[in-house]
């Protein structure tokens, strides 16, 4: 996930921590994503929402994996690309995670297509720009991840309450973490930002799980 770098290098034991959360990440979503797919074929059987998952599934696979390159490759030629990699990632990875819910409530086509052209503008923003959107991209990164509560009324008031509930948890871990996303300064400040990142993404896979499990 894309960060503010630090005017400073990082220790080894940073990047050793950091790697350990990204394996994290990385391992729990080849094992939870296959999951939640299989859950959601087995009780519900719609291929419509079985899409959904798998859509989920891949990018939120993509968005560690993506991360993981860009935080731990350590040669300057590549940093750029990676970065463009890195933070195009994230944008998929919200839509992603908005698509099984509007498909599980048989929400508005309008809405999902607002979130994923959103999703798409902001990536080919930030692929084909030289310049470093960083600020940029984090204002825009919570702008979209909080789009559902200010313009997705009836998608969020068919949430069953476990999910409601797990959802905003996931939003404001993600919103908190973004202060040591920012905080250079900070020894670890990078691998704090992951950790919550595994953790928002996590409640997130729950409130989903949770919404497969109440509609089967």
């Amino acid at each position: 996930m894309s960060h503010v770098k630090p005017n400073r290098e990082y220790s080894r034991a940073e990047y050793i921590s950091d790697a350990v959360v990204h394996g994290m990440g990385i391992g729990s979503a080849l094992i939870a994503g296959p999951v939640l797919v299989t859950l959601t074929a087995v009780w519900i059987g719609d291929p419509g929402i079985i899409t959904a998952a798998v859509v989920y599934t891949i990018t939120m696979l993509a968005m560690w994996i993506c991360s993981a390159l860009y935080n731990l490759v350590q040669r300057e030629d590549l940093i750029p690309g990676l970065r463009r990699l890195d933070q195009s990632a994230i944008y998929f990875k919200i839509a992603g995670t908005y698509t099984p819910f509007i498909a599980l409530a048989s929400g508005s086509l309008a809405f999902m297509a607002g979130i994923w052209a959103t999703a798409i503008a902001g990536a080919s923003v930030i692929l084909l720009s030289r310049r470093k959107f960083i600020w940029l991209a984090i204002l825009l990164y919570l702008g979209l991840g909080w789009a559902g509560v200010v313009l997705g009324g009836p998608l969020v008031s068919t949430l069953s309450p476990a999910a409601f509930w797990l959802l905003v948890a996931g939003g404001l871990t993600y919103s908190a973490g973004v202060v040591f996303n920012v905080w250079g300064s900070l020894p670890f400040h990078n691998t704090i930002w992951h950790v919550f990142v595994l953790a928002g993404t996590s409640l997130c896979y729950a409130a989903i799980a949770a919404e497969v499990a109440v509609t089967a």
